[in-house]
């Protein structure tokens, strides 16, 4: 072993010094990886053991890096890039015929609707490249971005910090029990629906809901905040409230539920995202490719 070896962090320590960049406590950063809490303080004062140098402020309430920290974060980003590229590109002088690609998605309007059918165009092209997909709330999906655990996400847009393309726009819809009042009508007024009690989703439209009611001066009655779609449209379909959702997360037909635009109409942007698109590995850029190519071939029909 050189000095120069023995003086190098591992690959795990430096896993856990980005992990710790979007996590609340060291110990949560390397729960994270898996790591008990013995394990995580050893492997960060080994690091800044090699480093001879702290790279976080542990008189701070939360994680917070020093300053030497803070000009480490890029490199190491840089670092898991590099190694992700190593895995990717290896695949290209075979075309494609193996591989990884790491993709996330933030709910329901991107893993039921819109994620299948890119997947299945892009195995039928490119059987032997294995996609590995996590799903996670939007600002995570940003984050693992940013930390190059995943090469590209399905986010709402817009998002100005990334490369993006455009696959959808979703509009919000009113989830109410077929024998609610307002189910009759097949434009709801915003103004109604802020007279019933909310079911309120967890998941990737919930800001937006709620601008969409600031924006009319209203304040929505908020009876239930759920996380999983299913439970809330059961709670909808046994008069537990209304809801308001994103039109591609929902199922054609629920039983007791009816769907109803509203008005005044709020819709979002839905698209793929990478941190630079020059500098994909070869099976994301085949991804970036095919998504692109579709988006205008749609627009010239």
């Amino acid at each position: 072993m050189t000095d120069l070896d023995a003086a190098a962090p591992t690959l795990r320590q430096l896993e856990l010094f980005l992990s710790l960049a979007s996590a609340e406590a060291i110990a949560g950063a390397g729960a994270k990886l898996g790591m008990t809490p013995s394990a995580t303080s050893h492997a960060l004062r080994a690091l800044e053991d090699t480093l001879g140098v702290a790279v976080v402020d542990r008189n701070a309430s939360k994680v917070c890096f020093t300053y030497a920290g803070e000009q480490i974060l890029p490199h190491v980003r840089d670092v898991f890039a590099s190694l992700q590229l190593i895995q990717t590109t290896a695949s290209a002088s075979a075309g494609l015929k193996s591989g990884l690609l790491r993709l996330g998605s933030f709910g329901a309007s991107s893993s039921l609707k819109l994620l299948p059918p890119i997947l299945a165009a892009f195995k039928a092209r490119y059987p032997g490249v294995e996609v590995f997909v996590t799903e996670k709330p939007d600002a995570e999906i940003e984050q693992d971005l940013i930390d190059r655990r995943i090469e590209i996400g399905v986010v709402t847009l817009p998002k100005p910090e990334f490369d993006t393309l455009t696959l959808a726009v979703d509009e919000l819809v009113a989830v109410l029990p077929e024998t609610h009042p307002l189910a009759s009508l097949s434009v709801v007024p915003l103004k109604q629906l802020a007279e019933h009690p909310l079911v309120l989703t967890h998941a990737g439209s919930q800001m937006l809901v709620a601008r969409m009611f600031s924006r009319e001066g209203l304040r929505p009655r908020v009876a239930h905040e759920l996380t999983q779609l299913l439970s809330i449209l059961e709670f909808v379909s046994r008069g537990q409230g209304i809801s308001i959702l994103a039109s591609l997360a929902l199922p054609p037909k629920y039983q007791g539920v009816v769907y109803r635009k509203i008005a005044p109409q709020s819709s979002r942007r839905v698209g793929l995202a990478c941190l630079n698109e020059k500098r994909l590995s070869p099976a994301a850029r085949a991804l970036w490719t095919q998504v692109r190519k579709a988006a205008s071939e749609s627009r010239t029909r």
